[in-house]
């Protein structure tokens, strides 16, 4: 199911005029829209792997991830809103994030912590990659709102890769 298949205008706000076009909000939030199913999908993993961390980084881990995935959640939740400011529904069920999330839900949440780690890295380095490629659009359609939000998600998921990295690093 393609992510624009999913987005049905809601009449109400399509109606007021905040200086961004109806085609320039729907491409917001079909971006945005990919992006808070990447968050949520991301949190899940992350959520599976507090569970199932052990061995000599299990405390760290397992605080790091419990902050991580609420942090996630408050982030998802954010980009979640702005969809619906630009007068579109978010994404809304576990089926749609799937289809459109770039991060793979994981089958199997018991490796290594360190491969717990590696594999939230790069889930993280994709998120903020995508979330660059929708505040570039975001800045093309002078959208500062959705700009501003996307700089301070991308800030946090930075800092989360530098964390993560730190910790496992030899």
């Amino acid at each position: 199911m393609a992510t624009a298949d999913v987005l049905k205008p809601h009449a109400t706000v399509d109606e007021v005029e905040t200086g961004l076009g109806k085609d320039a909000r729907e491409n917001l939030a079909v971006g945005l829209s990919a992006l808070v199913a990447d968050s949520y999908m991301l949190l899940v993993k992350t959520q599976g792997f507090h569970w199932n961390v052990v061995g000599p980084l299990f405390r760290t881990l397992h605080k790091m991830t419990e902050d991580q995935y609420r942090e996630l959640f408050e982030g998802a939740d954010e980009i979640a809103e702005r969809i619906r400011m630009l007068g579109y529904p978010a994404p809304g069920s576990f089926a749609q994030m799937s289809s459109m999330s770039a991060i793979k839900e994981r089958t199997d949440n018991t490796p290594s912590a360190e491969e717990m780690v590696s594999e939230l890295i790069a889930d993280h380095e994709t998120l903020v990659r995508r979330m660059r490629e929708v505040a570039v659009a975001a800045d093309e359609l002078s959208d500062t709102v959705t700009n501003d939000l996307l700089t301070e998600r991308m800030a946090a998921h930075e800092k989360t890769i530098w964390m993560m990295k730190a910790t496992i690093a030899q």
